[in-house]
């Protein structure tokens, strides 16, 4: 660098000048005190001969040039004695040159390496020049904008942790002259900067660049806050939730800490305490590990600790330190358990940090180092000043977890779906205010929607009841066999009658499974295996040698948990759930694609299949948006959903451990009608007697048969659509001829009458087959709008 302003972009060109410095040795010169005013005569000599130091230079070589004479201006300013102690520099405002520092600042920099370049941290560019205009402000118009920022260094010391110096700025010798460039400025103008910040433009146009002269210098005082900034990094880190979900979170954890206590190889673990049981658990969090527990899961503490280290962390809640593991491990030879598994792991020092709130542990924060003696009792204490910013964070993760807890159970148990959301809430908070204001008994108000569309649509497993029953069979069949080759072979050895008799009986069950299978069958034969032929196998039969392997394969076959043979019941389960699990998620997944299109309520729920409620309506989006329109379009939708997931199922049915069929079947209500949420049995249902006909039809309409025969309305391969209007009729005549146009149903389209119902008559249905394909290429929905263009063309 050749001159101060090169590559400089400031309101104001930079001289260095000890004029007002000068000034100040000028008023001590006539000092009463001979020994101050002689220095400071000594000083003014200096000066005169070297006009050039009072009037102000840019040229860097002038510095080189009046070395020695600068040296003797700072001496007051940089005593010799503090030298060695104080971190101090002379330099020019918002530059990184220095031509002055105390030797306590030369080391710190030579430490730092040759390769370290100094840079003030935390001030973007444009902050820079703003900082300068309001320094300027001040100066000349006496404007105070009170914009002031800490500065910082950030400088590695010669173990390579990175410490954090604050510097304060002394600008007692400072000037700044205005030139011809400089504008005049008025009171509108610092009106309209004041709420322009960052508009840069606006400030160069009022402080053109090198428009002042900043004349002087200034005394940086540093300070070294690494410890204060490690604490206030942590408390930063550990408050910001979604920082604790980055990847770097635990990278950036450690940097602090290891500020914090100096130490370059320190690790950071932890662990949650488990109450209830008396455990040290690890995080949910692939990025934070616990050194105690090593690759458990959960550890019981009275496992873990040996008896004192127990004492201090548990009972005492005090911050236990293994200053060398080594040499603790010999001395306790290897028994004391939390030493071993540091020992295990390469560690030498650690200190564990017990986080507790009102004399109960919430978790052990986990410092270890691989260096012995790196961590110790003493240093222990330096945690005092962070452990409220991590109990903080300990219990909100705690609660972030119970709320998390709650969510789940909500969403899987008792969910409420996010379109009616917004009326529980409101429910809640008059509950909260009656309790506020002391009402005796506050009560939740009612929540109920009038005048909603429902919505109804299940695909169910045809035929699953004889699936079921015949599963049953072949497993109680198979055991019954089993049983029987046993007690044969038993027979044989001991002519008992008791042996006798149970072959009857085997053989009557066979034969009952066979012929005559009923609602019962299956506990009665369940119960002779428990009460008759368990009993008989462990504690008769087994400890005879000539029949103990046969014996011992049969309970191997026998499911632990049922306590009977679970094969083929296991495959139609499995089958049932995999079909549920499938076609819900499919389910889930398009109904967000639903309520994009209008807000609407849907719950579904497993059965033999999958049920889906919908309800859609005015009253539940609360917004003056309802149009008849999102009804025909939901209605559209629903019949696509259908036509999708019967071809996801047979596309998948090779998946399927048994061969089951399925059926589907939608319900069309044409009347909007109300509905309460009943908070007893946790979901919502139709609120009044008039509307309880539509609960009626939804919950028996599938086992219907077609007027006149025995053959259900739900058939596997077709979608059966059941109504009462004629009008529905029609508008679904035109959804179907559409779909077919697409190629998603077919041609075999019948109007089919329903038997009557207990309490309702005149039910209809459409009833039409489904098209198969694969061809994930082809658009999958449509709208009513798409619709509408088909039928104009």
């Amino acid at each position: 660098m050749i001159d101060l302003n090169d590559n400089i972009n400031l309101p104001f060109s930079l001289q260095i000048s000890f004029n007002k410095l000068i000034e100040r040795y000028e008023e001590l010169a006539k000092n009463e005190d001979p020994f101050i005013s002689a220095k400071a005569n000594r000083i003014l000599k200096i000066q005169a001969a070297n006009p050039i130091l009072k009037e102000g230079f840019s040229k860097v070589s002038v510095l080189k040039e009046h070395e020695k004479d600068i040296e003797i201006l700072l001496q007051d300013s940089f005593s010799e004695i503090l030298s060695l102690n104080e971190i101090k520099t002379a330099s020019v405002p918002y530059h990184n040159f220095i031509f002055n520092a105390s030797k306590r600042f030369e080391s710190i920099i030579e430490s730092a390496g040759p390769d370290f370049e100094l840079v003030i941290k935390n001030m973007p560019e444009n902050d820079w020049y703003i900082l300068g205009c309001t320094i300027i402000m001040s100066f000349c118009y006496n404007y105070n904008t009170n914009f002031k920022r800490p500065l910082y260094y950030e400088i590695p010391d010669a173990n390579g942790i990175l410490r954090i110096y604050k510097i304060t700025y002394n600008a007692d010798f400072m000037e700044i002259v205005a030139t011809d460039k400089a504008p005049k400025l008025t009171q509108d103008d610092f009106d309209q900067l004041l709420d322009n910040f960052d508009n840069i433009d606006l400030w160069k146009e009022k402080f053109p660049p090198n428009s002042y002269i900043s004349k002087g210098f200034v005394i940086s005082n540093i300070f070294d806050v690494t410890e204060d900034q490690a604490i206030s990094n942590i408390k930063t880190t550990l408050i910001g939730n979604n920082k604790r979900k980055d990847e770097s979170f635990m990278v950036d954890f450690k940097k602090v800490f290891r500020s914090l206590l100096s130490i370059t190889d320190l690790d950071v673990g932890f662990s949650i305490y488990n109450k209830e049981e008396n455990t040290l658990m690890k995080v949910h969090d692939s990025s934070i590990s616990s050194y105690l527990l090593k690759a458990q899961e959960a550890f019981k503490c009275e496992n873990l600790f040996c008896h004192y280290s127990y004492e201090k962390i548990l009972k005492e809640k005090t911050n236990f330190a293994i200053s060398d593991v080594d040499k603790s491990f010999n001395l306790s030879e290897g028994a004391s358990p939390q030493v071993s598994v540091l020992k295990e792991q390469g560690i030498k020092s650690a200190i564990f940090a017990p986080i507790a709130e009102n004399g109960e542990l919430l978790a052990v924060l986990e410092l270890v180092s691989r260096t012995p003696k790196a961590l110790n009792s003493i240093n222990s204490n330096k945690l005092a000043d962070v452990m409220p910013f991590i109990l903080s964070a300990v219990k909100r993760s705690k609660r972030d977890e119970e709320n998390l807890i709650q969510a789940i159970i909500q969403r899987e148990c008792t969910s409420i779906h996010p379109s009616v959301k917004w009326k529980f809430e409101r429910a809640a908070r008059q509950f909260m205010q009656e309790e506020f204001d002391g009402v005796s008994n506050p009560t939740f108000n009612k929540i109920s929607f009038e005048k909603v569309y429902p919505l109804f649509g299940q695909i169910d497993v045809k035929g699953s009841s004889d699936a079921r029953n015949n599963a049953t069979q072949k497993d109680l069949s198979l055991q019954l066999k089993m049983v029987e080759r046993i007690i044969k072979t038993v027979y044989k050895t001991e002519k008992l009658p008791i042996f006798e008799q149970l072959l009857f009986q085997i053989g009557a069950y066979k034969k009952a499974l066979k012929l005559d299978f009923k609602v019962d069958s299956e506990q009665r034969v369940t119960q002779f295996f428990k009460n008759e032929i368990e009993p008989l196998f462990k504690f008769q039969l087994k400890s005879k040698t000539y029949i103990k392997e046969d014996i011992e394969d049969y309970f191997s076959k026998i499911d632990g948990d049922l306590n009977v043979i679970y094969y083929y019941r296991k495959n139609y389960d499995d089958t049932i759930s995999l079909i549920n699990k499938n076609m819900s998620s499919l389910l889930d997944k398009k109904q967000i694609e639903a309520q994009a299109m209008y807000p609407h309520f849907f719950e579904r729920y497993k059965t033999d299949g999958v049920e889906h409620n919908m309800y859609i309506g005015e009253s539940i989006t609360k917004e003056d948006s309802f149009s008849a329109i999102y009804l025909y379009n939901l209605r559209l939708w629903q019949l696509q959903v259908m036509c999708k997931m019967e071809n996801v199922f047979y596309n998948k049915q090779h998946e399927y451990p048994i061969a089951l069929d399925v059926a589907s079947m939608v319900l069309v209500f044409n009347q909007p009608l109300s509905i309460r949420f009943r908070t007893d049995e946790k979901h919502f249902d139709v609120d009044g007697t008039y509307n309880a006909r539509y609960e009626v039809v939804k919950k028996r309409v599938d086992k219907a048969n077609i007027k006149g025969t025995s053959e259900r309305i739900t058939a596997k391969g077709k979608l059966t659509i059941v109504y009462s209007q004629k009008e529905d009729e029609i508008e679904y005549l035109q959804y179907i001829h559409f779909l077919q146009s697409k190629h998603q149903l077919g041609d075999e389209v019948e109007i089919l009458e329903l038997e009557d119902l207990q309490g309702v008559t005149g039910l209809k249905a459409l009833r039409v087959n489904i098209l198969y394909q694969n061809d994930s290429n082809k658009k999958e929905f449509y709208t009513y709008d798409d619709l509408m263009q088909a039928i104009k063309a």
